[in-house]
C-alpha cells in the first residue's frame, strides 16, 4: 500500500486538513448495564448518555470497571443485563461492518500480526469501508496519509511495528483508529507508554479531531488532571457504578476525589485552562498552616 502523493489532504503537520468532513450526529445510550467476565459482574447497573459531538472521559480507581464499560459499549463484551443503544438499536443487533463504520475502538492492549508494517496496520482502519463493490481508493489513501502525519509517524510508514518503541507503537495504534474516520471514537488509555510531551500532543490532536469534525470521543484516562483539562464531560466510576457525571468543574472536587479514589486532596484552578487541578495530599507533603493558597512553597516533612 502506498501513502505517497496523498499528504496534501493534511494541512499543517499534526493538524486536520480542510478535507475533513463533519461527523454525523448519533444518540449513544447505556441503559441499566450489567457486564463482566464469566459470571462475575464488573459493571453494575450503569445508565448514561454520551454527549454527542463532545469529548467525554471516564475516570476512576484501578479495577473499578472503566475498561469493562468501554468494551461493552464497543460490543466486545456482551451485556449480562441492560443494553447499549446506538440510534435506538442495540449495538449487538447491528451488522458488524455497519457498526464499525460509525464506532471505532482503541483497546488498552491491541494485538497486531507479527511483522506487519506501520502503514499496513494503519490501513486496516479502512477495512470497514471496503466491500464487494468498493475496493481501496483515493479516500482510503488520504485517510491513512492524514493519520500518519497527524501522529508524526510518516517516517515510520515502512517500518515493522515490532521494531518500534512502546511509545511509537501507541502512536501507530492511535493513527489506525483515526484512519477509520468514524463518527464515534472510543479510546482506552490512548496515552499509555507516552511521555508527557506526547501525551499532551495526542490529546491536543484528539481535541482537533473533535472540534474540526465534531467526532464524539469517549476516553478512559488515569491522569485526573489531563482528564479535567481535555474533557467536556466526565463520568466518574467507583466499584462498577457511576457515582457522578457532568462538566469537569462539577465532578472533580475534593469530595468526589475522596469518594472515587479514597484520596484526600486539594483542588485548585488551572491557571492555563481554568479546569480543576488535583493536588494529592500525602504523609510527606502536608499543607503548611496559613499557606494553603500557595502550594508551590510547600516542602515535604522530614522523618
Amino acid at each position: 500500500m502506498s501513502v505517497t502523493g496523498t499528504v496534501g489532504a493534511v494541512g499543517t503537520a499534526g493538524t486536520l486538513g480542510a478535507a475533513s468532513v463533519a461527523s454525523a450526529s448519533h444518540r449513544y445510550i447505556v441503559k441499566d448495564l450489567v457486564s463482566g467476565y464469566g459470571r462475575t459482574a464488573i459493571v453494575k447497573g450503569i445508565s448514561l448518555e454520551v454527549p454527542d459531538g463532545m469529548i467525554s472521559v471516564i475516570i476512576g480507581a484501578n479495577a473499578c470497571g472503566k475498561s469493562t464499560l468501554l468494551k461493552t459499549m464497543a460490543r466486545l463484551i456482551r451485556p449480562m443485563d441492560g443494553a447499549v443503544m446506538l440510534d435506538g438499536t442495540q449495538v449487538d443487533r447491528l451488522p458488524t461492518r455497519r457498526l464499525a463504520c460509525v464506532l471505532g475502538l482503541l483497546p488498552q492492549a491491541p494485538i497486531a500480526p507479527e511483522g506487519i508494517a506501520v502503514a499496513d496496520l494503519v490501513g486496516r482502519g479502512r477495512f470497514p469501508h471496503q466491500g464487494l463493490l468498493r475496493g481501496w481508493g483515493k479516500e482510503d489513501e488520504e485517510a491513512v496519509a492524514e493519520a500518519l502525519e497527524m501522529m508524526g509517524i510518516v517516517d515510520l510508514a515502512d517500518r515493522s511495528l515490532d521494531e518500534l518503541s512502546g511509545g511509537q507503537r501507541q502512536r501507530v495504534w492511535v493513527a489506525m483508529a483515526l484512519a477509520q474516520r468514524t463518527d464515534i471514537l472510543l479510546l482506552d488509555e490512548p496515552t499509555t507508554f507516552l511521555d508527557i510531551t506526547h501525551q499532551v500532543e495526542i490529546l491536543d490532536l484528539l481535541t482537533d479531531l473533535n472540534r474540526t469534525r465534531q467526532t464524539t470521543i469517549v476516553m478512559v484516562l488515569h491522569d485526573i488532571n489531563l482528564a479535567a483539562r481535555y474533557a467536556d464531560h466526565v463520568f466518574a466510576m467507583r466499584d462498577g457504578a457511576l457515582v457522578a457525571q457532568g462538566a469537569p468543574a462539577e465532578v472533580i472536587t475534593e469530595e468526589s476525589i475522596r469518594e472515587v479514589f479514597a484520596l484526600e486532596s486539594q483542588v485548585l484552578s488551572d491557571p492555563l485552562s481554568a479546569s480543576p487541578v488535583v493536588l494529592p495530599k500525602s504523609r510527606h507533603h502536608l499543607p503548611i498552616a496559613g499557606d494553603d493558597a500557595n502550594p508551590s512553597s510547600r516542602r515535604g516533612t522530614s522523618l
